[in-house]
């Protein structure tokens, strides 16, 4: 599919990295313990002269090339399965009872992987290349874990990008989006403590139900009312527990939630309105409250001159027929992490229409392998362009110039 844009020297191992694509599908493994799958990494990025630093964020890794003087760039990929029993019926499918690579963590891999290959055998760029491969994207936070064990001070990067499958959109396009891109996911547990009591007697008690679905009513009104209409703000109550037979009052009820935000300061307003109206409710009717509420994934959002960038190399490799807008979504992904720390941006590449359209997370799921070759080109081609020799950039239009010091000024 596009095979006109694929680079030759990928053409001619596309098949050797399908075949290692299928590999890592049949054998998936779950958040931190993706074991066999970080050793074939590493012994395919060493066997082609990477300098291999392993164990950062647990089963995490770096796979470092240098060719000279100049910029440093970062690309990460995602190793981690689902726990969802695979219902393909396909050749790879996953052999491990209850997981697979539902996400296409294993295509993301191949095509950083066979990027890597080439770029270790044309050494056509100057600088560092840091390709990162991050265990337990999965809602694990593998992503925080590596950042929080050094990534960014031991491998410096001057931006760091990352590509992720999207079913849905045509096999092979690109997709961008400047700014917010994902948003941060909270979980909040309310437990409501009343008291307990026959059902005959409800004056009795402080009824934990009733307080309970007084605050999911109440929290209806947070996104309507308290957050800006232009802003993008999602508060579900995903579950409600409490007693167990009709004719007793039990003395407690609880509530768990998933918060969502597209930047830092809704998701600020959304705690505290939420803690406040919680609260509110519970004292109304005399009961108490415990809310453990946990930050678990910030905002994603892209930084400006690095989605620039990364958009004009697909609009000059593969034109604006295979380049679009992606909306923003209400989703979360941990390399939002990194983006944190370093300048950089999350590129989308569609998997075509799947079967029945089917999406990500679902048993029927396969990472399409029409995309491998053409996602590990534009790796590539960012590769060249980012890390191009001076005198390829001289005299010539560039959203991005060379040096750390620019690149943070302008990010």
């Amino acid at each position: 599919m596009h095979a006109d844009f694929v680079l030759p020297g990928i053409a001619a191992i596309e098949a050797e990295m399908v075949a290692l694509r299928r590999r890592l599908h049949a054998h998936p493994e779950l958040g931190f313990q993706e074991i066999a799958t970080s050793n074939l990494v590493a012994t395919c990025l060493q066997a082609w002269g990477y300098q291999v630093t392993r164990g950062l964020g647990g089963t995490g890794m770096v796979g470092t090339l240098n060719n000279g003087d100049g910029p440093s760039l970062g690309l990460r990929a995602d190793m981690d399965a689902l726990p969802i029993q695979e219902s393909t019926g396909l050749p790879h499918a996953s052999r491990v009872e209850g997981v697979m690579h539902a996400c296409g963590h294993d295509g993301h891999t191949a095509m950083l992987l066979t990027a890597a290959r080439y770029l270790a055998e044309t050494r056509s760029f100057r600088g560092t290349l840091h390709l990162i491969f991050q265990p337990a994207e999965e809602g694990l936070g593998g992503a925080r874990k590596m950042v929080e064990e050094g990534l960014f001070e031991r491998f410096p990067c001057d931006a760091v990008f990352a590509m992720h499958n999207v079913p849905g959109y045509p096999a092979g396009s690109f997709g961008f989006v400047s700014g917010a891109c994902m948003a941060s996911a909270d979980t909040v547990t309310i437990k409501v403590l009343g008291k307990g009591g026959h059902g005959a007697m409800p004056h009795k008690t402080v009824d934990p139900v009733v307080v309970a679905a007084s605050i999911v009513l109440a929290l209806q009104s947070v996104v309507a009312r308290n957050v800006d209409p232009q802003e993008v703000a999602v508060v579900t109550v995903g579950s409600f527990h409490s007693g167990t037979v009709d004719n007793v009052i039990p003395a407690q009820a609880e509530l768990t939630l998933s918060v969502r935000a597209m930047t830092p300061a809704t998701r600020d307003l959304l705690e505290q309105r939420i803690t406040e109206l919680a609260q509110a409710q519970a004292a109304s009717f005399g009961a108490r409250l415990e809310i453990d509420y946990r930050r678990l994934y910030p905002p994603l959002i892209n930084h400006p001159a690095a989605t620039a960038l990364a958009r004009q190399v697909a609009l000059d490799w593969v034109g604006e027929g295979l380049v679009h807008e992606m909306p923003p979504i209400t989703a979360s992904e941990d390399f939002a992490f990194m983006l944190e720390r370093c300048p950089g941006s999350y590129v989308t590449i569609g998997n075509g229409p799947g079967e029945g359209g089917c999406q990500l997370h679902n048993p029927g799921y396969d990472f399409n392998d029409d995309c491998l070759a053409l996602g590990a080109s534009y790796w590539v081609k960012l590769t060249e362009r980012f890390l191009a020799p001076a005198s390829v950039l001289e005299g010539a239009p560039s959203t991005w110039s060379q040096g750390s010091a620019h690149n943070a000024a302008t990010v």
